[in-house]
């Protein structure tokens, strides 16, 4: 029985690697998903206050990296100036993102609500950006906050 789960294991372990060895560094023009220009993305402070007026933005975001997905690029987070990272994932999970993409600037294209979060589902992102045990055990409230679904990212430097 310990021998299926240490292979099962390996085999997972392989699995995010070879998703992982397909995903080209992240280097300025670099695409992922839907071919994205730069031209008229909005900064993050900027989407605040849209979201604020109407309840959804679809266009173009500027922000930086902060967080990837440990696993398989499967989300990553955007820096806002109050420190709380904007969640970014990818419409129906078509594309992922390199571990070299934290740091760089980018222009996400597709749609930003303010969206609740249950305590699974928050659990379950920190567990996929690799957090510890206390950490996870320690996410018990739902968060309201902005989400963004991208159909494409442009990484700008």
């Amino acid at each position: 029985m310990n021998l299926l789960v240490a292979l099962s294991f390996l085999f997972l372990s392989s699995l995010a690697n070879f998703f992982q060895g397909n995903i080209p560094a992240a280097k300025p023009g670099t695409t992922y998903g839907k071919k994205v220009k730069a031209t008229n993305a909005v900064q993050l402070p900027e989407l605040t206050q849209k979201l604020a007026e109407k309840s959804e933005f679809t266009g173009k975001i500027e922000g930086t990296v902060v967080e990837v997905c440990k696993k398989k690029g499967c989300f990553m987070k955007l820096a806002r100036e109050n420190g709380d990272p904007i969640m970014v994932k990818f419409t129906d999970y078509a594309f992922f993102m390199p571990q070299d993409i934290v740091g760089k600037t980018v222009v996400v294209q597709g749609t930003a609500q303010v969206k609740e979060t249950s305590v699974e589902r928050l659990q379950h992102f920190a567990q996929d950006a690799g957090k510890s045990k206390e950490e996870i055990a320690s996410i018990s409230q739902p968060k309201k906050d902005i989400e963004i679904v991208a159909d494409g990212v442009l990484v700008l430097k």
